[in-house]
Formats: C-alpha cells, sequence, structure tokens
C-alpha cells in the first residue's frame, strides 16, 4: 500500500509503559504493508494468515502472538491503509471493529 496513514498511532502504541514489546512486530507489520499492493481481500489473507477480514473495509491483524490487536481500514483502489486501533486484545473486545 502507499500510504499508511496515522503511523503516529503505532509508535503512541508501543511507548506506552508494558507494550514496548509490540515495537519490533508493529514496526515489521508497517515495512511489509508499505510494500504491498494489494488488490481486494483475499490478497491481505494470502499475506497475513491470521487476518481477520470484518466487513466495512476492515481488516483486523494480530500482533505479538494476538496479545495485540491492529485494526486498519482498507481502500484497495487509493491503495491506502488507515490504522482505526492498536490496543490490546482485552481493549478490542470493547471496541465495535466495524464502526471504529
Amino acid at each position: 500500500m502507499k500510504n499508511v496513514v496515522v503511523l503516529k498511532t503505532l509508535k503512541e502504541h508501543w511507548e506506552k509503559v508494558g507494550r514496548e514489546d509490540s515495537e519490533q512486530a508493529l514496526r515489521a507489520w508497517y515495512q511489509e504493508v508499505r510494500k504491498a499492493e494489494w488488490q481486494n481481500p483475499n490478497e491481505i489473507k494470502e499475506q497475513f494468515k491470521s487476518a481477520s477480514i470484518v466487513g466495512n473495509n476492515r481488516i483486523v491483524f494480530n500482533i505479538c502472538g494476538n496479545k495485540y490487536r491492529l485494526v486498519v481500514k482498507i481502500n484497495n483502489v487509493a491503495q491506502w491503509v488507515y490504522i482505526r486501533f492498536v490496543g490490546t486484545h482485552k481493549e478490542y473486545d470493547k471496541i465495535d471493529v466495524t464502526k471504529i
């Protein structure tokens, strides 16, 4: 994807006390996504097997063995990924992933 919007959100997450373990995984995810040229959700699933396609152009990625969840909104035509949420699995359980 040519554009990953709100990278600052990832950095804010890994800079929180107790979440430093997510930095390497989030940086790796970011680098992979920047190189990706997905045309449809199936191509995302091919690259990230554990990703969940949840509707409303939202994809959920498991980070650090599912310790954290990353929710993005994707526009394949415009080639952008907008980071909507990153947090613990417990925090994720409190959101409506299709509306965030």
